[in-house]
């Protein structure tokens, strides 16, 4: 059975893929300035990158610029993520504090879609799971392997723990050494996307990736991301190109 979620008025299902595009501002004027640029654009879905945002922690600043934010992206669905050091992000901070900053935001649903990271233990992952649905807020379970690209068996068994452990959808990028490797991950994405009940984002990141963002629809992968400015992965295409090759490979 193929997946399919709904966030405000965008659905997630196999066959369509969502174009986000990340916003990584240090200070709230660089966020909002970012998400006006970004906005302009017609995104499906903002990433707030709130690992590169200075007062991350600070709940008065951060809960302001979560309200200017709102205003500024209208319907466009918020996808909010704390990208950890081992996950190719900017954040270092112990366990204890993403937890922390993560309830806060559920409570208060400054967000649409969060994104946990799945090397945390399951209570931690099923905790936060049951808090984000509570709010009526979406669950991304991540992984990105940045030395190399799994078999396909050992996708497979990632992206159904996934769904084991509440994810609404289930995301994983890659680093493929050879252009088999992104291979590997499209064929594993395209056996699971018929099979699980929830729908899957699948990136193989860096040069060889390229076609695993533009051909999502061919292979079950829902969401693509793209740039209005600065790269938050290795490979992301500016949001003109990846929109244009994505027409032309889908036709």
């Amino acid at each position: 059975m193929s997946g399919k979620v709904t966030v405000n008025q965008t659905t997630f299902e196999p066959g369509s893929t969502k174009v986000a595009v990340p916003i990584m501002g240090q200070t709230p004027q660089e966020v909002l300035s970012q998400a006006k640029n970004a906005i302009r654009q017609h995104p499906d879905v903002i990433e707030w990158r709130i690992d590169y945002f200075y007062d991350a922690f600070d709940q008065e600043i951060f809960q302001s610029t979560a309200n200017s934010l709102r205003e500024i992206l209208g319907g466009t669905v918020l996808l909010t993520t704390f990208r950890t050091t081992g996950e190719g992000g900017k954040g270092q901070v112990p366990d204890s504090e993403y937890i922390k900053l993560y309830h806060w935001i559920l409570l208060n649903h400054l967000t649409d879609m969060i994104d946990i990271e799945l090397h945390f233990a399951e209570e931690t992952i099923a905790e936060l799971a049951y808090l984000a649905h509570a709010h009526q807020i979406k669950v991304i379970l991540s992984v990105h392997e940045f030395v190399g690209t799994p078999p396909e068996l050992e996708i497979i068994n990632v992206l159904e723990q996934m769904e084991n452990q509440g994810a609404d959808i289930a995301k994983i990028a890659t680093m493929p050494k050879k252009f088999k490797d992104v291979l590997t991950l499209m064929r594993a994405t395209a056996t699971e996307s018929a099979k699980l009940t929830i729908p899957i984002v699948a990136i193989s990141m860096g040069p060889l990736g390229k076609l695993s963002r533009i051909a999502g629809p061919l292979f079950g992968s829902v969401m693509s991301f793209a740039t209005v400015g600065e790269a938050s992965a290795p490979g992301q295409l500016a949001i003109e190109d990846l929109r244009q090759q994505m027409t032309l490979i889908n036709k």
